[in-house]
């Protein structure tokens, strides 16, 4: 099977490959940084949570769970979740490697990506579905408890990610990978729940300046 896709500054894009977008939704922008940090241009149709497109009878004949990000390819295979997504385009394309290059790398990467996602975006995300009033038709039942439930571990997961940045540079070791990704995401979405950092977080707010000016962040 023959792949296709653009690189930065080419025309055009993956040939009937499509990747089911959502401008505002912390997981496809994970995607999105990480095809920018490829030089990857794949055509994207944009699904609008807002208006519940994503539980549409289409969307939900591509992705029964009802989430984006989703990537069809070619042949009409549809692959979810964003880390399996990210994965298939760190295979056909290696470099700049995301994910680690060496076993020891990618159990470093893995380990520490799976802690951004479960110590930190995932609260966020709970915090957000159960106590904003705007999310009652995403999130049935909303059980404000358990959003307030997370408010501390959001709070615990931004300290311990503080101190692990303490004398380096990145996340999972030497250079950028797809952990800083999720934690640049995580942080950013902070914003939803009125969450920001604290002066005490200094290592943390020096790692985000730094990421964020990479070019892949605006995506």
């Amino acid at each position: 099977m023959v792949f296709r896709w653009a690189k930065e500054g080419e025309a055009g894009g993956a040939r009937g490959m499509k990747l089911y977008d959502s401008s505002r939704a912390p997981n496809p922008r994970r995607v999105r940084i990480f095809l920018a940090e490829k030089g990857i241009s794949v055509p994207t149709v944009q699904v609008d949570l807002g208006k519940l497109e994503h539980k549409s009878d289409d969307f939900t004949r591509l992705n029964p769970r009802q989430r984006v990000p989703v990537l069809v390819l070619d042949d009409g295979t549809v692959i979810c979740e964003t880390i399996a997504i990210c994965r298939f385009f760190e295979a056909l394309q290696p470099e700049p490697n995301l994910f680690g290059a060496t076993p020891t790398e990618q159990g470093l990467v893995e380990m520490w990506q799976r802690r951004v996602e479960l110590d930190l975006l995932y609260p966020i995300m709970m915090v957000l579905r159960h106590l904003n009033p705007g999310m009652a038709a995403m999130e049935v039942p909303q059980v404000p408890e358990w959003g307030e439930a997370n408010k501390p571990k959001v709070l615990a997961a931004l300290d311990f990610f503080n101190d692990a940045l303490a004398g380096r540079e990145f996340l999972a070791g030497d250079r950028f990978t797809v952990a800083d990704i999720t934690l640049l995401v995580a942080v950013d979405f902070m914003r939803v729940i009125r969450v920001a950092l604290s002066p005490t977080h200094e290592n943390l707010a020096r790692w985000h300046a730094a990421v964020s000016a990479r070019p892949s962040a605006k995506a």
